[in-house]
């Protein structure tokens, strides 16, 4: 790989779907969740090999930072760059960039994340080798992940005209970045073939996409010039406390993608991908027994139990299943969920719930 070439992991998300076990002081990619490393080590090491951690950065909220750097101390601690509140991916990224930038001018910067599973992290390398490759050819490249089924959770990327093909992976013309659908559109994208799911990954040149910054979000590129100019001074504090909180709020997508010159997808097929966005989706992820059972639990009597989940982060209480399926039992200590897996998406409505009664010690 280039010595100019640099990843970025997004690591400042909350994970409220994966309630009560992710929390607002742990969330998601804290958590080992699969597997004996966190979401957030995985996404680090699945980089071995590939980029030295020098060129790894961490963009995050400021008391996330401690416990990340804990989990993979090899990362430099000036290589994370913390949001003081959050501002949306759109500011995060371009945070990031001008960093990358007063570094390495050349820079081409990736744009991962901390709390995605990858089932097969040497495709996921030589997909980001090809997608360097179309950067330097001075598109915005994003990863599009190949659809499975019509889902609704999920952004899509319509894909247009061939570009070519790099390292053996098909590159296409990005027409439009399309809003999570209904069920009837998501089937009917299914059918034409031509969308991919959006990952929220991408690769470009700083320079590009700065100028993309300047052109569609003037305002922010101010914000991040002026920033950048403070960045590694003693005004640095001073100078990100000022402008971030005056900073709007607003998505990558929304902010750039959708309207920026030449947006390049690759529809990265066999990735065994998830965004590990509720806990339904473990059942796409993790082996089941005989039974259709996950049971991630110390203590456990299984009666006539089917195609449920049973995760529990605490091993001093017995769990007895008798007679039921389809259920997801999460138990934390302090709270107990119970819910059908088709109602899994619902975990939200606890989290207002929770909110609205002002129960924030189960946040």
């Amino acid at each position: 790989m280039s010595e100019h070439y640099y990843a970025v992991i997004m690591a400042g998300g909350g994970g409220t779907r994966l309630w009560p076990l992710s929390r607002q002081a742990r969330p998601k990619q804290m958590l080992q969740l699969v597997g004996k490393e966190t979401l957030f080590q995985a996404a680090v090491h699945r980089l071995n090999g590939l980029l030295p951690p020098e060129r790894i950065l961490v963009v995050t909220a400021a008391d996330q930072a401690p416990e990340l750097r804990a989990q993979c101390p090899e990362l430099p601690a000036e290589n994370f760059v913390l949001e003081p509140m959050p501002r949306g991916t759109a500011s995060a990224i371009g945070l990031t960039a001008v960093v990358l930038q007063k570094r390495d001018p050349q820079a081409v910067m990736s744009v991962l994340t901390a709390d995605h599973f990858i089932a097969d992290p040497e495709l996921f390398q030589r997909i980001l080798v090809a997608a360097r490759d179309v950067a330097m050819d001075d598109y915005l490249v994003t990863l599009g992940i190949h659809p499975t089924y019509p889902a609704t959770g999920y952004g899509y990327i319509q894909q247009g005209e061939k570009i070519g093909l790099y390292g053996g992976f098909g590159v296409y013309k990005a027409l439009r970045f399309r809003e999570k659908p209904d069920l009837e559109t998501a089937e009917q994208m299914l059918k034409t073939e031509d969308h991919a799911w959006n990952s929220g990954m991408f690769m470009w040149r700083v320079e590009r996409v700065m100028a993309e910054f300047q052109r569609q979000m003037p305002e922010l590129f101010a914000a991040l010039t002026e920033i950048a100019s403070a960045w590694g001074t003693a005004a640095q504090d001073q100078v990100v406390g000022r402008i971030w909180p005056e900073i709007k709020p607003q998505t990558i997508d929304y902010g750039i993608m959708e309207n920026a010159q030449k947006v390049a997808v690759i529809p990265a097929e066999g990735l065994g991908w998830n965004d590990v966005g509720s806990w339904d989706s473990f059942f796409d992820m993790l082996p089941t027994d005989e039974d259709g059972n996950i049971l991630h639990c110390d203590q456990h009597i299984n009666l006539d139990t089917s195609d449920s989940m049973v995760y529990a982060d605490c091993d001093d209480r017995l769990i007895v299943t008798i007679g039921v399926k389809d259920l997801v039992i999460v138990d934390t200590g302090d709270v107990l969920m119970v819910c059908s897996k088709d109602h899994a998406q619902d975990v939200r409505k606890a989290i207002n719930h929770l909110k609205e009664n002002e129960q924030t010690e189960y946040l």
